[in-house]
């Protein structure tokens, strides 16, 4: 790892970082390293996740959807995040997950599975729609439909002050996990637009489910390039295999998966974990090699 950050800022290769290229490294790498934009993003915090349609206390992990709301609440009054981001999903009445529509589109010919046959939690794959390849698609029961109680963040949740609503899903033809991009990464929120014009560095992920929306978007910000953190127990998940397939990849990307006690030290910069830098070192490579 240190060999790899060396070699970045040695940018004339001669094997010393010589005064232009530790200017470089301070400007660009020290100083963000050490004073960190944070935002602490909470997804899918909704009623239909926790006591509605698709409780994930019915899913095979027997999680309970409102514990993560005491470690968010506490998040939110011990630490003083530069923004706070609530993701909903905002389903239309067609939305091509729900399986009481499975009928509404055709099924492609190397489905296995017919309208008849679907149900909930099978995977069918859907015929072209609007110029798009062919499309799996999981199948959920109506969950989150736009302006209903279901789709409403939960009542006991601290909603912060000047706090940023994403709303995703809301193609009817098109699943939405990450708050940044649908499924097909056809289209996007308006999320990372919203963390550039307040110059994020680094994010704090928790809320539901921790293996399908909370995953989805860990990947897509360690994607775009933003130091990640999942705050483990402020979020609970589907599939107990698969939120520890999440906590892999996440940490295998440079990413952290931390608990709410570590919060504060990390978001304040008094603590700085190596991956950190690692990883912002890393993002500078891809513009160093881009000039």
């Amino acid at each position: 790892m240190l060999n790899t950050i060396f070699t970045i800022f040695d940018t004339n290769k001669d094997h010393v970082i010589d005064k232009e290229e530790f200017r470089f490294c301070w400007q660009k790498w020290i100083k963000q390293v050490v004073r960190p934009v944070t935002a602490l993003l909470v997804v899918d915090v909704q009623n239909d996740f926790i006591s509605g349609s698709l409780a994930i206390s019915n899913c095979p992990a027997g999680h309970h959807g409102e514990e993560v709301i005491p470690p968010i609440i506490h998040l939110l009054e011990d630490n003083r995040f530069d923004m706070v981001v609530y993701s909903l999903d905002w389903h239309p009445e067609d939305h091509v997950s729900f399986i009481d529509n499975v009928r509404d589109r055709p099924l492609h010919e190397t489905c296995k599975i017919t309208c008849d046959e679907a149900q909930v939690y099978d995977t069918v794959i859907f015929d072209s729609v609007n110029d798009c390849k062919p499309t799996e698609q999981k199948l959920w029961p109506r969950h989150c439909v736009q302006n209903t109680w279901g789709a409403e963040l939960h009542q006991d949740l601290k909603i912060a002050e000047d706090a940023v609503l994403v709303y995703k899903g809301t193609d009817p033809d098109t699943d939405s996990y990450s708050a940044f991009w649908d499924n097909n990464k056809k289209s996007h929120t308006s999320l990372n637009e919203e963390l550039q014009k307040r110059n994020i560095t680094d994010l704090f992920i928790c809320g539901i489910a921790y293996d399908v929306c909370v995953a989805a978007t860990a990947k897509h910000a360690i994607e775009i390039g933003y130091r990640t953190m999942i705050v483990d127990d402020a979020c609970r998940g589907v599939s107990e295999k698969d939120i520890e397939a999440t906590k892999d990849h996440t940490i295998a990307n440079n990413g952290l998966v931390i608990h709410s006690s570590q919060v504060k030290s990390l978001a304040s910069g008094r603590d700085r974990p190596p991956v950190l830098a690692y990883k912002l070192a890393l993002e500078l490579s891809k513009k160093l090699k881009k000039k």
